[in-house]
């Protein structure tokens, strides 16, 4: 696995000046983005002593607050690497793909995620000339966001406009965004759960600006489908599915299986379902089924799942608009990056995730209620000073012919 770039100390080239340092540039070293881009480095990293990452045989052990030599990290991002300087490239359509997780130390406001993203396999190192570091250093993140928070894009340092941001002391964002399409396998902690497709009308990792990036009021203007289409147990109507003590019981690890079903049964077909299945202690538990009057059955992601849950969330169908389940297909058989990660949102405090949103909402409302947790949880000042010994364990990773990577 290899850390993200936005992670890693940046400073002068053969040299310990910082080129960014808390969340600002150094403007002498970074006057314009080609000019800091020559001018500053990505240093390589100790997963362990600085950012609280270890591995042991085929399991990812991701700590939320690691106090280093250096400082305090808070979370972080990896990916699966194939080789040293390449990114390991899923195809994943007709196929399904498999994981062990524990969750059962991720409280409220904390996600820890598995997803994948059509990230360049290099990092776009080959494409981009300003780009040096490439996968090896994490180089070339993108997802259905169009993050304004990655300190270097296509290869130039992101600093035209870049505003510190006022309540993440390590975070800020600049003019673009790096937008892709993104399939967000699991994005859990103890208390909730989901699975979501997101698609963009641009192929591969692709730089934004302006309007493209759907910022703000302009949400459904941009190149991706921000909303998504979510598969949320409690939000789907049935609230003692998954958590502790619960069907899925979060106190202990389980297996998660994701199948990526094609309208055919061929490699050839196109993406028509999103399946997915349990295990724990040896019992395969299917997924949960969608319980709401009039919107009984659905326990998978499908075109048709997402337009009823839509319609019957009074939700913007941004995912149809963007081009459905046909798109992440697509996507699916170009190939995507693995990223797994372990964040805190100083945003909404994922509440989007696990407890009532948006909060001016009845909780009663069809859709706003997503998990069992306070709308008062997840501040991050809270999570990092209450929890900051969380974790995350992802293991035993697995693809293959559906049907293929599990026990029946």
């Amino acid at each position: 696995i290899v850390l993200d770039s936005n992670w890693r100390w940046t400073h002068k080239v053969g040299d310990y000046t910082n080129c960014y340092t808390g969340n600002s540039w150094d403007t002498s070293l970074c006057p314009d983005p080609t000019t800091c881009a020559a001018n500053c480095a990505l240093e390589g990293v100790d997963y362990a002593a600085t950012y609280g990452i270890t591995t042991s045989g085929s399991s990812l052990n991701i700590k939320f607050v690691t106090q280093g030599q250096y400082g305090t990290n808070i979370g972080s991002r990896v990916y699966l690497m194939q080789d040293d300087n390449n990114y390991q490239m899923f195809k994943l359509l007709n196929r399904e793909f498999t994981f062990d997780v524990d969750v059962s130390n991720l409280p409220c406001g904390l996600n820890g995620a598995l997803y994948f993203v059509e990230m360049m396999q290099d990092g776009g190192m080959s494409e981009y000339s300003g780009d040096k570091a490439g996968a090896k250093f994490g180089t070339g993140y993108c997802d259905a966001q169009c993050p304004h928070d990655m300190k270097f894009i296509n290869g130039q340092a992101n600093t035209i406009d870049w505003k510190p941001s006022p309540n993440d002391k390590n975070s800020g964002t600049g003019l673009y965004g790096t937008c892709c399409i993104e399939m967000d396998i699991w994005e859990a902690n103890s208390k909730a759960s989901a699975y979501t497709p997101h698609v963009c009308t641009v192929q591969t990792q692709t730089r934004c600006s302006g309007t493209q990036c759907g910022d703000g009021s302009n949400r459904y203007g941009g190149v991706c489908d921000k909303d998504g289409c979510d598969f949320n147990s409690y939000r789907m109507g049935d609230k003692s599915f998954f958590g502790q003590g619960q069907v899925v019981d979060t106190n202990k690890p389980f297996t998660v299986v994701t199948q990526f079903i094609t309208n055919d049964g061929t490699d050839n077909g196109y993406l028509s379902e999103i399946r997915r299945i349990y295990v724990q202690d040896g019992k395969i538990i299917d997924n949960s089924r969608a319980n709401f009057p009039n919107f009984r059955g659905y326990n998978s992601i499908s075109d048709s799942f997402c337009t009823d849950q839509k319609t019957l969330f009074g939700d913007r169908n941004d995912f149809a608009a963007k081009g459905g389940l046909k798109a992440l297909g697509a996507a699916l058989q170009r190939g995507m990056v693995l990223v797994m990660s372990l964040w805190d949102d100083h945003e909404v405090y994922m509440l989007w995730l696990d407890s009532d949103y948006p909060v001016t909402s009845s909780p009663t409302t069809p859709g706003v209620a997503r998990g069992p947790c306070s709308t008062s949880s997840g501040r991050p000042a809270d999570v990092e000073s209450q929890y900051p010994n969380s974790n995350v364990k992802f293991s035993n990773i697995k693809y293959g012919q559906i049907g293929s990577t599990f026990g029946h």
